[in-house]
């Protein structure tokens, strides 16, 4: 049975974790006629490429390929958008990236630093629009006249008539022009935390006749300077980045209303108070909205600007003693004049839609029990969110005029309750599904509620045995857990051979990333991939998803208020304990844990403050003193360092090393080039633990950043897991 997952770390590695190929990044015309998305051209083929699909007729058509655009190549592309890519976790090449007009007929995009622009409706070939570059995030108005993109920190606006047209635009003075500039801060561009923390990724938006934008004004002076050096080629001059980390100043952001007559307002935030723009939105016959939110995020503010003054008026405050979390999609406005915002009610996260000012006292739209994950689109009166009865589901649903309904699923008669997402104009829908009795993603289109059209997924089928967790709640507190089992494992029985050394037991591996803003117990088959490689070399692999993960409702959420280790590690013991009370055959006395990022910084926990649970652990790019990660994320949980120094002792692993019990095999994994969590956090626990007398292993990545998406580092880095995790446990191979 082995031999059919040999190949898989290198399958893995090469696919992406079998992302390429996947429809994704979905748009919807306004008649829901058409749909825009990207994809690669295979499972194995890193270049993405835009499409269209004709709803009507079910067919699609390749709209721009950029290998066949220009002579440029991912070596080209700015260090901003490099960047911009490790903040979404970009794994793929190519068009990774689009925006398009409101009628759904012009799309933009850049590539190797240049821009162009496709016809979406007629089928013309794209072509480029001729302006300096390199260009950052390109975007076209609402009109699909004008374009707007970033340059050397300035937003600047050009002709794309002539583009369309079938020409090239001319790039000359008439047509390009700078709209706001000045030395020392950028316009137009997500500063570090909006990337990295609170998922806004643009800095500026149009309004919808074209002829403003609200711009962000972001000034890093006063943050920190980091710099990351490579140690493997001791020539190249370190990269010097703006970190801003716990307790520390963040970027001063500003709003600013930008007019094509060339008149520059300032939008007063009241930012002394409410420092993070969280994101705008700017539609219809509206005023643009924005939402700030203050420093100890305990309080966000709704403002309305006046598009004509620039002054801005409040029309909603909410505020919680802990804090308070992003929703994605919200604000938003309906087509009958309501706000589209969410509410803690108690301990469910619900939907509302209200007239601006009657937010605090709106009846909510769904019920409790229902966990509103996100908004994804409002078409006219309807809104299309993603939202969770039971944590390890996350549905499709819509509230419009016929009231609460669950989006229509995968067809065929496979489950309904995985994990869904999709997009809604028109009175069409997009289903992207992904289940436990399938592999991969599923994309049906939906007219008026009938399936009409597919879109295909071009990714692989992973070479291993289909996952099977067993799914259930462990502990007091119903920790949502998943065991699997290698495919040749009898339940209920002890096994021998294969990985287990005739010891009839099997060793446990906790495989979590167990912690905020991330879930890894899905009822969804490709997230367990990993896991499932792992269970055939031997191993049962147990995965929890604690107190402090998404989907279980505020309560759950903030449990891990001032404390992000104990709570967390309690659950992965109650974890632990519930499975193997369930399976006789796990063996107690040979578990190992291992984990990325938070997970990583779990694992390195799990040892340090638990030996006699835990007999092994690796650690991959783990945080190790919260003081060294950024201020967004750290101050939400643990608050201002030199306000509350205690809760950053308590979670520190540097402390927690100087006391450390009996030692255990420890891994220590990380990117050398890595700008989220650096590798100071390694080489600081690192020294803590060779002063306390600790044994354990570094291993570090030179170039690698906080993703491994090299392909040969990915592979070969599962299988130095697998021989160290054989080692620690003294399992034989087979």
């Amino acid at each position: 049975m082995l031999g059919m997952t040999e190949s898989f770390p290198r399958q893995e590695a090469r696919t992406r974790r079998f992302t390429l190929g996947v429809p994704r990044a979905f748009r919807i015309s306004p008649d829901g006629a058409r749909v825009a998305y990207l994809r690669t051209r295979g499972g194995g083929d890193r270049v993405t490429c835009l499409w269209v699909l004709d709803v009507g007729r079910g067919t699609e058509r390749l709209v721009a390929d950029p290998l066949t655009l220009s002579d440029g190549d991912e070596q080209d592309l700015p260090p901003e958008e490099r960047a911009r890519r490790e903040r979404v976790r970009e794994q793929a090449g190519g068009i990774v990236a689009y925006a398009t007009d409101a009628d759904l007929t012009v799309a933009v995009f850049s590539w190797s630093g240049r821009v162009y622009a496709a016809d979406l409706a007629a089928g013309a070939d794209p072509r480029e629009v001729a302006v300096p570059g390199p260009v950052l995030d390109p975007r076209p108005d609402p009109a699909g006249k004008r374009l707007a993109y970033v340059r050397a920190g300035a937003l600047r606006v050009a002709s794309l008539v002539s583009a369309v047209n079938g020409g090239v635009a001319s790039g000359g003075p008439a047509d390009d022009q700078v709209l706001t500039a000045a030395d020392g801060v950028t316009f137009g561009l997500a500063e570090f935390i909006a990337a990295e923390e609170m998922g806004r990724y643009r800095g500026y938006w149009w309004s919808p006749d074209g002829s403003a934008l609200l711009v962000a004004r972001v000034d890093e002076t006063r943050v920190n300077r980091w710099h990351i050096a490579d140690p493997a080629n001791p020539g190249r001059k370190p990269a010097e980045v703006a970190y801003p980390a716990a307790g520390t100043p963040n970027a001063d952001v500003s709003v600013v209303l930008a007019r094509l007559d060339g008149t520059i307002v300032e939008v007063e935030t009241g930012r002394d108070a409410f420092p993070y723009l969280v994101t705008a939105h700017w539609a219809g016959q509206h005023d643009p909205l924005v939402l700030v939110q203050s420093r100890d995020q305990r309080r966000m503010r709704l403002l309305s600007v006046d598009a004509g003054t620039g002054r801005a008026e409040v029309l909603h405050e909410d505020t919680d003693p802990t804090w308070l979390e992003i929703v994605p999609g919200v604000p938003a406005w309906t087509a009958d004049g309501r706000l589209v915002w969410t509410a803690d009610r108690g301990d469910t996260r619900r939907l509302l839609a209200a007239a601006p000012g009657a937010l605090a006292g709106a009846e909510p739209l769904t019920p409790p029990g229902l966990q509103v994950r996100g908004v994804i689109d409002v078409d006219g009166d309807t809104v299309l969110f993603q939202a969770s009865e039971e944590p390890t589901e996350i549905g499709l649903w819509a509230y419009g005029p016929g009231g609460l309904s669950r989006v229509a699923g995968p067809p065929g008669g496979m489950e309904t309750g995985g994990v869904e997402t999709g997009a809604r104009a028109g009175g069409t829908t997009v289903v992207s599904s992904r289940g436990l009795d399938h592999d991969g993603v599923t994309v049906r289109v939906h007219r008026d509620g009938q399936p009409t059209a597919a879109i295909a997924s071009l990714a692989e089928r992973p070479a291993l045995p289909a996952p099977r967790p067993v799914l259930f709640g462990a502990g007091p507190r119903q920790v949502r857990t998943a065991v699997l089992f290698p495919s040749w494992h009898e339940p209920g029985q002890r096994q021998s051979g294969q990985g287990q050394s005739g010891r009839g037991k099997l060793p446990v591996l906790l495989d979590p990333y167990g912690g905020p803003h991330s879930q890894r117990v899905l009822r969804a088959r490709s997230a367990y991939l990993t896991a499932q490689w792992f269970a055939e070399q031997g191993f049962a692999v147990v995965i929890a998803d604690g107190r402090g993960t998404p989907g279980r409702g505020p309560e759950w959420e903030r449990a891990v208020a001032g404390d992000l280790a104990e709570p967390v590690l309690e659950d992965q013991v109650d974890a632990l304990a519930e499975a193997a009370a369930r399976f006789a055959e796990l063996d107690t006395d040979r578990v190992a844990i291992r984990g990325w990022s938070f997970g990583g910084y779990l694992a390195a926990l799990a040892v340090l403050h638990r030996p006699d649970v835990f007999g092994a652990a690796i650690a991959g790019a783990p945080v190790t003193d919260w003081r060294l990660y950024d201020t967004h994320y750290t101050e939400r949980y643990l608050g201002f360092p030199e306000q509350d120094p205690q809760a950053y002792d308590r979670c520190s692993l540097i402390s927690l090393a100087e006391r450390a019990g009996e030692p255990r095999p420890l891994m220590l994994i990380h990117g050398l080039a890595d700008d989220n969590v650096v590798v100071a956090h390694t080489l600081r626990l690192s020294g803590a633990l060779l002063a306390a007398g600790y044994p354990h292993r570094v291993l570090p990545l030179s170039g690698i950043t906080h993703m491994t998406s090299q392909p040969a580092v990915a592979e070969n880095m599962l299988l130095l897991q697998l021989d160290f995790l054989r080692e620690a446990l003294e399992m034989a191979a087979s």
